[in-house]
């Protein structure tokens, strides 16, 4: 069954389901609380290692981090699928597809684990040539990347016990094994470094237990969750898990996603390249303002993992009435998220660019660009819910071309701006593609909205 297809459940009483604020707010609020807990492991960790007084360490972690958040950026779409794929079993009242979706994904899981494992030299080398890092930093890179990507599997694993959880509605499990994750990393970092001095070998074996340790943990969690919710005859057997129109599905919407997910980080690595071009102030000033776009998108993925269950679970249940009304709650809360945070960037971003740097120049730079990225959120609402949206109604394909589409206008609106404005320029094309991928989503789910409920 191709991604974008009609589902034909029909329609029954017993599919209906509440959607209201308070449905929206406690499945958006545990894993904004989750996503917000990620950062701090980076601090952590470069704190840590701090502590060693020797600069090339940090860099080593900042490079190798950079090389990991292109690998797994890559196979988030493990996340995401298994979420809205979960939700659509939900909705229908399919026990024995809940189930069989997290088979299928743990073990795809598992193998791409193991081929990243197998491909880590390619990858490793390929990062430094486009770094270019001193030969004391490559050497720390080198020491990280080839421990913690053994660890691989177990964090792809996570993805996929994650995105059961919250596909199932449980955004407090998923709270709970993101929080305990980061919680374990800091704590084996901490140990391994500053009391059994590991180095920055320490950093990447305790990735590696805290990775492995809750993907045996979570991997349990599923099973009694299987047991708890489900009668032993509800199993499904191994063909039923292999299902061969199945797993082209499942694949047809991971190529999607992740064609979506490299696009999407390339918009964000090509503004980054145009503001180094434009001198080392501008690329710290920049950088230092991106910040208060990533923390807005932390806030509002809270309230896109509420929209991918609501509306998976819709599509599931062909319950029209409950997909409107996820599109209209998750939109509202977005855009109140999304004004709150503006608010607070606007008039305290001042303060925020002091903590983050000292240096004179940067502070004076970065507030004549602040308006720019205070404005963010706002103009990103939208797309950080269409997107929730549209990976739980596994519209893909439509996911997929909206951001390659809204890509090109980035790029168009850079190419006349840039040279026109400069900076400023380069922050208007920023607007222009996160603003174009809400708008152009939107006007699609209004046509997908009809075509798919019978």
């Amino acid at each position: 069954m191709p991604s974008d297809s009609k589902i034909s459940s029909p329609t029954d009483s017993n599919t209906a389901f509440p959607v209201n604020s308070r449905v929206v707010v406690g499945l958006a609020l545990p894993m904004t609380l989750a996503y917000l807990s990620t950062p701090l492991l980076g601090i952590v960790d470069t704190a840590v290692i701090g502590q060693l007084s020797n600069a090339a360490l940090i860099g080593g972690i900042a490079v190798g981090a950079i090389i990991f958040d292109i690998i797994f950026n890559g196979f988030n779409f493990l996340r995401l699928s298994t979420t809205g794929l979960t939700a659509q079993a939900l909705g229908r009242k399919d026990s024995k597809e809940q189930q069989a979706i997290y088979y299928r994904a743990v073990v795809l899981a598992g193998l791409l684990g193991l081929l990243t494992i197998a491909l880590s030299k390619p990858f490793l080398e390929a990062g430094l040539y486009f770094i270019n890092p001193s030969a004391e930093v490559e050497a720390a890179v080198r020491t990280y990347f080839t421990i913690r990507v053994l660890a691989t599997p177990f964090s792809l694993i996570n993805y996929t016990v994650l995105g059961w959880f919250l596909g199932l509605g449980k955004s407090g499990t998923g709270l709970l094994i993101q929080t305990v994750l980061n919680g374990l990393n800091i704590i084996f970092n901490v140990t391994l470094v500053l009391y059994y001095d590991f180095g920055i070998a320490g950093i990447a074996w305790g990735t590696f237990l805290a990775e492995a340790l809750i993907a045996v943990a979570g991997c349990l969690m599923v099973q009694m969750q299987i047991r708890k919710r489900f009668d032993v005859e509800e199993r499904p057997s191994r063909k039923r898990v292999f299902d061969r129109t199945a797993l082209i599905r499942m694949f047809s919407l991971n190529r999607d996603i992740m064609i979506r997910s490299f696009a999407l980080l390339f918009a964000f690595s090509f503004f980054t390249a145009q503001g180094a071009r434009q001198g080392d102030l501008l690329l710290a000033a920049n950088a230092l303002l991106m910040h208060f776009f990533i923390t807005g998108g932390y806030f509002l993925d809270g309230l896109a993992v509420a929209a991918e269950q609501l509306s998976g679970r819709a599509i599931g249940a062909q319950y029209r009435k409950g997909f409107e009304q996820s599109v209209r709650l998750t939109t509202l809360w977005g855009f109140a998220m999304a004004a709150v945070l503006t608010f607070i960037f606007w008039f305290w971003g001042g303060h925020l660019i002091d903590i983050m740097t000292t240096e004179p120049n940067v502070r004076e730079l970065a507030r004549t660009y602040l308006p720019f990225a205070a404005l963010t959120p706002v103009l990103a609402a939208l797309a950080f819910i269409m997107d929730g949206l549209f990976i739980g109604a596994t519209w893909s394909r439509d996911m997929r071309n909206m951001m390659l589409l809204s890509l090109m206008l980035f790029l168009l609106a850079w190419w006349i701006l840039l040279p026109l404005y400069g900076n400023a320029g380069l922050w208007i094309a920023l607007w222009i593609f996160v603003s174009a991928r809400g708008i152009l989503l939107w006007y699609i789910c209004r046509k997908r909205i009809s075509e798919s409920f019978v």
